[in-house]
């Protein structure tokens, strides 16, 4: 396995890369968006292609950089269901897995820090964003934040990991590293309280003053979303109305770009096509599977997704590889159910 912890000093923010070999799919825990030139570096230098970047939560001491990754690499967004981010592309839930080739990552919903604060389990280790910092706990008081739910979410999720898991958060203005479950149980001064009121107090009582970036960072991570407007100006976007009137047309060919588990756990479109999005590129190539059925049949490819950030790149994707009667249903499935569509579960 590849691992690799990188720091921005700015803001004391932990940065992730991960991968397993063979085709060198890669993944990316909080990236800062001034770092990002740092990552795609890392990333050629280890002949990595990136797949996914996830952000443990709506962050406000830095601008993530998830919105000029997917530019430069058209890599997939990944937040938590709660996110106030306007696009991201794959929402995930407590009990989801988040996964590349040769690596998984069990979701665990940990609100306390924001109500959208998720950690990241893999294996030996986990990857708790703000929620459980190392000999600390990421502050309550924003973000719609709860000292509750925070004590819930250390206490009763993360404590439950064995001891030797190692701990890895978003942040550290100390200088460590990396620390383990057990460690923190016996020695972070904010987790020795006898009850979730003691522990509600101590929250209270810190008086911290704002991120210095708040104000700043907040507003530009609610607005990652990748911008469609150009394609619906060049007739390349179907609203979800249109779609479903389309839909078991002959001329059509609908193709699902989400993973297998979002499409058993939201439901599939009739007759529409299944290419996980990071096999798109492979699929447009001559004598890909996608390019030869829109070939031999004349059918337009309408590619689909969650929430229309992965189809949106998918059509840009066909018109750089030379195929030009594409489009993408904008908003997704999520657009799509909200418009009244049909839903196929199984």
């Amino acid at each position: 396995m590849i691992f690799r912890q990188l720091f921005d000093s700015v803001s004391g923010t932990y940065s992730y890369v991960l991968a397993s070999r063979h085709g060198g799919e890669a993944l990316i825990l909080d990236p800062v968006l001034e770092k990002v030139d740092r990552y795609c570096q890392l990333l050629r230098e280890l002949d990595l292609k990136l797949v996914k970047a996830v952000d443990t939560h709506l962050h406000a001491d830095h601008v993530t950089g998830l919105g000029e990754l997917r530019d430069r690499t058209h890599c997939m967004t990944v937040m938590g269901d709660q996110t106030k981010a306007d696009v991201v592309a794959m929402r995930v839930a407590d009990g989801d897995k988040v996964t590349i080739e040769g690596l998984s990552l069990d979701v665990m919903y940990t609100p306390g820090h924001t109500d959208d604060s998720y950690s990241y389990l893999m294996g030996d280790r986990v990857f708790t964003g703000d929620t459980l910092l190392i000999r600390g706990t990421g502050r309550t008081d924003f973000q719609n934040g709860s000292s509750r739910a925070q004590y819930d979410s250390i206490f009763n999720r993360l404590l439950k990991l064995p001891d030797e898991t190692m701990v890895f958060p978003a942040h550290d203005y100390k200088g460590d590293t990396v620390s383990t479950i057990g460690e923190e149980r016996r020695y972070n001064p904010r987790l020795q309280v006898r009850s979730v009121d003691e522990y509600i107090e101590l929250m209270a009582n810190l008086k911290l003053p704002n991120p210095k970036m708040m104000d700043v960072a907040v507003p530009a991570n609610m607005h990652v979303g990748l911008h469609q407007e150009e394609l619906e100006k060049e007739g390349r976007a179907l609203s979800a109305v249109e779609a479903i009137r389309v839909l078991g047309r002959p001329d059509i060919l609908l193709v699902d770009l989400r993973e297998s588990n979002e499409r058993m756990k939201h439901g599939m479109l009739e007759g529409a096509l299944h290419t996980p999005y990071p096999s798109v590129e492979e699929s447009l190539k001559p004598g890909g599977m996608l390019r030869e059925v829109a070939a031999a049949t004349g059918r337009r490819v309408v590619f689909f997704c969650a929430f229309g950030e992965r189809s949106a790149m998918a059509v840009a994707a066909a018109k750089q590889a030379g195929l030009s009667n594409t489009a993408h249903i904008a908003g997704g499935i999520d657009a799509w159910k909200k418009a009244g569509g049909p839903i196929v579960h199984g």
